[in-house]
């Protein structure tokens, strides 16, 4: 079994008080994991300003260098991590151990997370729409059409209260190092192996110690995290998303409600979209929250949604190492089954239909976690309950409304998919603000591109623009 120590400023920390992460089906011990508290990370706060420091010493092009040596490392590389070495397979399979995702899908976002990492110059390009990123490291410069600009970082360190359920979300906090901004992670309890993989690639690939701290523990630790430092992202539900709305100090990110969006002039060719549709629900074991949990359209929703039955209904849950697997277990005791009681209650509503119903139960328990195989619920209103909700695994719900009312009608949406070639659809999609990303077009709302930012964009959360001004002369010199 390994033992992880915690890490404060890249210096390893051993506590008396650890957490053993054990596998989700036969409750093997993988992992001993040093726990932190809230008056440790409060202590380290202290030296924050040192992470920045010793990044400012290397130039943001040597960083972005050494940062795609360590996308190779990551994704190759037999890495250390605690009193062990761990290779790409080893952190597949013990990834997929504690979290329940299948093997293959843990092997999937490591080749995400590669993929930011060995394009970074192209991300960080794309995030700062052109910047010299000199700019961002002295804190002022000249723009190429000769106007002084400058950008102030917020905090030296951005703090990451990280989940269990979905390694995905990292590529979100890749950019920061070479901006020059420290990172504070607190791994979810189940899914500490891609923090402390991601920093030891970083460090071999001659990234500073010094400018990486990582604090597993309990709810305490995060707390002290959105606490004590200046700029911090977290992730959870919708109760996290609203507890910090409007405080400017911390990015939530939250449930996606991504949805697709049936046009008129396109519903009646909606077999055309039907593998589209299935793809965005159900890759990734429909963990992500830019997996789609809608589909709207004004007519044909009754044939819709048997058709996605037909395609998820017969899925089955299968172990973590067979490569067909397409679900992901619920690992946390009874989280699957009260999840299940919650959708039964609203597919009993009126004007609701259980389109999966008739291939078999949706809840699949073991000895040790559970399942939930997808569902498809048919609505025949916006105001249907479950038209609102989305879970963490392939759910959707096929929704019945009139075009001219489904803008007003969708709520906040992270990812929307509006197939349509009507003009004027397209500019009320392009003009709706409670859309984050949206694809016009055939687009699977899972389908990202990586140099264009969603849920915010990280620059704009780190660095403040301001006016500056410099006499000529000085000018000159820059």
């Amino acid at each position: 079994m390994l033992k992880i120590p915690a890490l404060r400023w890249g210096k390893p920390y051993e506590s008396l008080e650890t957490d053993t992460v054990t596998h989700f089906l036969t409750g093997e011990p993988i992992a001993q994991v040093s726990q932190a508290n809230g008056g440790l990370l409060e202590r380290d706060m202290r030296f924050a300003a040192r992470a920045r420091d010793v990044l400012r010493q290397i130039p943001c092009g040597e960083l972005i260098e050494r940062v795609k040596k360590a996308g190779e490392l990551y994704l190759n590389g037999t890495l250390p991590i605690g009193d062990g070495q761990q290779s790409p397979k080893e952190f597949a399979r013990q990834q997929s151990a504690s979290t329940g995702l299948p093997e293959h899908m843990c092997a999937a976002n490591m080749q995400k997370n590669y993929f930011v990492l060995t394009h970074m110059n192209q991300m960080l390009d794309a995030l700062t729409r052109g910047l010299d990123l000199e700019i961002l490291s002295r804190g002022y410069g000249v723009e190429q059409r000769g106007v002084v600009v400058s950008y102030q970082a917020q905090s030296p360190v951005v703090g990451l209260v990280l989940p269990s359920n979905s390694p995905g979300v990292h590529t979100l906090w890749l950019p920061v190092i070479p901006m020059q901004i420290g990172l504070v992670l607190k791994p979810g309890p189940q899914e500490p192996w891609t923090p402390y993989r991601m920093a030891a690639a970083f460090f071999e690939a001659g990234i500073p110690r010094e400018a990486i701290s990582i604090y597993p523990g309990g709810g305490e630790v995060g707390a002290a995290v959105l606490a004590n430092v200046d700029r911090a992202m977290i992730f959870g539900g919708t109760a996290t998303v609203e507890r910090y709305k409007g405080n400017p100090r911390v990015q939530a990110h939250g449930p996606g409600f991504s949805k697709i969006l049936l046009g008129d002039d396109v519903v009646d060719q909606w077999e055309k979209y039907i593998d589209l549709i299935a793809d965005s629900v159900y890759l990734n074991s429909g963990r992500g929250c830019i997996n789609c949990s809608g589909v709207w359209a004004s007519r044909h929703t009754d044939k819709i949604a048997q058709a996605l039955a037909e395609r998820l209904g017969p899925i089955e849950a299968l172990p973590p190492e067979d490569p067909k697997a397409g679900l992901a277990a619920f690992t946390v005791p009874g989280s699957a089954q009260a999840i299940w009681k919650s959708i039964e209650a609203d597919l009993g509503e009126n004007g609701v239909r259980h389109a999966t119903e008739p291939y078999g139960p949706r809840l699949v328990e073991r000895e040790r976690c559970a399942y939930l195989r997808p569902v498809v619920a048919q609505c025949e209103s916006p105001d249907n309950a479950i038209a609102k909700k989305e879970f963490m695994f392939p759910f959707v719900t096929v929704v019945k409304c009139p075009q001219e009312k489904m803008l007003e009608s969708i709520g906040p949406t992270l990812v929307c998919t509006g197939i349509t070639d009507d003009a004027k659809f397209q500019r009320e999609l392009t003009d709706a603000t409670h859309i984050d990303r949206l694809n016009i077009g055939p687009i699977p709302t899972i389908k990202l591109d990586w140099l264009q930012p969603h849920e915010g964009n990280i620059v704009e959360f780190l660095f403040r623009a301001r006016a500056y001004q410099l006499p000529k002369e000085k000018l000159a010199a820059i």
